[in-house]
């Protein structure tokens, strides 16, 4: 088991108390948000800021023990490329079976003139 300084334990503890915060926050959204397109907000960005979080925590304690731990960057790289991408599928998805929404969820499909790319 390897001592590690104080500045180092704090640092590395605030990125994973960070990113499990984020981590849960998301969750906790997935579970309590009302529609399916609320639902799908909160976990696509806080648990990926989540996993960033507990990633850059673990860069840091693997750099400080060993030496330059990189393998980590390539987990986050899937994930921030990943998670955009499945979140817009689903979110048209949502749009293309025409999902039922809470009252409070804005539908930009009520007014499609007012989004048009169509010049005046």
């Amino acid at each position: 088991m390897t001592n590690l300084p104080l500045w180092a334990d704090l640092l590395i503890s605030f990125f994973i108390v960070l990113g499990a915060s984020f981590a849960f926050i998301g969750s906790l959204g997935l579970l309590r948000l009302p529609d399916f397109m609320a639902r799908l907000h909160a976990p696509t960005k806080n648990t990926t800021l989540g996993v960033g979080g507990i990633i850059v925590g673990s860069i840091l304690y693997f750099s400080i023990t060993d030496s330059l731990s990189l393998h980590e960057l390539l987990i986050a790289i899937f994930l921030f490329l990943t998670a955009p991408i499945s979140a817009h599928l689903l979110a048209k998805a949502g749009l293309h079976l025409e999902l039922e929404l809470n009252e409070n969820t804005q539908d930009l499909r009520k007014k499609p003139e007012q989004y048009s790319d169509k010049d005046d």
